[in-house]
C-alpha cells in the first residue's frame, strides 16, 4: 500500500480514533479578496487529490468555492469517500453593527452543510482577518497598543456569542473560534481573554498550531489548559526563518505566506510529537485538519499534502 492510498484497517482506526483531514487553503483557495483568485485550483481536482493523498476529510473552504446545493455538495464530498467536518466563517466581530450580518452569514453556511447531511459539522468562526491594516502588517509582531478597546473587547465577545447560539439553536450545530494571525485574536493573551469573555457552552476552541507559533505561544503548552474546550484541531507549522525574512522585509501577513511562514508538517519548529502525545492523554478523538496555507498558484499542494500526511504516520496517526 503506498502512501496515497488507506487500507479498510485504517480507515476505521481513523473513525474510532482521531481523523486525519485536509482543507482548501491548503491549494490557495482562501477567504481573503486577492488578485491571484483566478489562479484559484477548483474545488473537484482539491476533493480528488484530499482523497488521492490519504486524508478522509475535508473544510468547506470560502462560501461559494464548493456547491452551494446540498445535494450537489453531498454528492461531491460522499461519492470520494470524504466527511465534511467544518467551514470558516469570518465576522467583523469588534463592531456591534456587524454582528446580525455575521448571524446571517454563518446560519447560511450552517445550513448548507445541514442540510447536505453533514450535522456534526462545525463553524469555525473567526474575524475578519486581513482587513485591519495595522494587524495585517504587524502579523507575528503584534503589541499591546494594537490590541482591542475595552468596548470592542465586549463586542466581539458579545457578538461571537450570538452567533454561536443562533447556530446552535437553530441546526444544533457547534461553534469553535479559530485565532488568526493578520486580524485580532492572535497572540496567546488574547486567546486566553476571548476564552474567558466567551461561553464555554456555545464555543470551543480552534487550536490553529502554526497561527498560535506565529502569534507568538508554543502550542503545545495550552491543551491541556483547554481541554474541556478543544473541539477542533488545526495542524500548521510554523518557520520562524521566513517569519524573520518578512519581517527584516516589512511584510505583512502576505509576505510571510509568501515567504513559506507555514512550511511542511516537520520542517518549522512545531512540536507535533509532543501535541499527538497529549491529545491522545485527553482522549480526543475529534478531527485534526492539515492546512498548509499558501496563496493561489503557489508551490505543489498535492506534493506537500502527501508529504503532511506520510509526516503525521510517523506521528502514529
Amino acid at each position: 500500500m503506498n502512501d496515497g492510498q488507506i487500507s479498510g484497517q485504517e480507515s476505521f482506526n481513523a473513525v474510532k480514533m482521531i481523523k486525519i483531514a485536509n482543507a482548501p487553503c491548503s491549494w490557495g483557495a482562501l477567504e481573503f479578496d486577492l488578485e491571484e483568485k483566478s489562479e484559484e485550483i477548483g474545488f473537484e481536482q482539491v476533493l480528488d487529490e484530499i482523497k488521492a493523498t490519504g486524508y478522509i476529510g475535508t473544510e468547506l473552504g470560502d462560501l461559494g468555492f464548493m456547491p452551494t446545493s446540498p445535494e450537489e455538495l453531498r454528492r461531491e464530498i460522499k461519492k470520494r469517500d470524504l466527511e465534511l467536518l467544518g467551514a470558516f466563517v469570518p465576522v467583523d466581530l469588534k463592531n456591534e453593527d456587524k454582528h446580525q450580518s455575521g448571524v446571517s452569514a454563518a446560519l447560511k453556511v450552517a445550513k448548507l452543510m445541514y442540510e447536505a447531511g453533514f450535522e456534526k459539522a462545525l463553524i469555525v468562526l473567526a474575524d475578519d482577518n486581513g482587513k485591519d491594516s495595522e494587524r495585517t502588517q504587524n502579523a507575528g509582531r503584534i503589541k499591546s497598543d494594537m490590541e482591542l478597546e475595552e468596548k470592542q473587547w465586549s463586542d466581539f465577545a458579545n457578538g461571537a456569542n450570538l452567533i454561536a447560539k443562533s447556530v446552535k439553536e437553530t441546526y444544533g450545530i457547534k461553534t469553535v473560534f479559530h485565532h488568526h494571525c493578520g486580524g485580532f485574536i492572535e497572540t496567546p493573551n488574547e486567546i486566553d481573554r476571548l476564552m474567558n469573555l466567551t461561553d464555554p457552552e456555545l464555543i470551543g476552541l480552534c487550536l490553529d498550531t502554526g497561527h498560535f507559533a506565529f502569534g507568538g505561544g508554543n502550542p503545545a503548552s495550552v491543551l491541556k489548559k483547554y481541554a474541556n474546550r478543544l473541539w477542533h484541531v488545526h495542524f500548521k507549522d510554523f518557520n520562524p526563518t521566513a517569519a524573520q525574512n518578512s519581517k527584516d522585509a516589512n511584510g505583512d501577513y502576505f509576505d510571510a505566506i509568501k515567504k513559506g511562514v507555514f512550511c511542511e508538517l516537520g520542517k518549522g519548529n512545531v512540536d507535533f510529537k509532543a501535541i499527538v502525545n497529549q491529545l491522545n492523554e485527553l482522549d480526543y478523538d475529534e478531527w485534526i485538519v492539515v492546512e498548509q496555507d499558501i496563496l493561489p498558484g503557489m508551490g505543489h499542494p498535492k506534493t506537500c499534502a502527501q508529504s503532511n500526511r506520510s509526516y503525521i504516520r510517523t506521528l502514529g496517526l
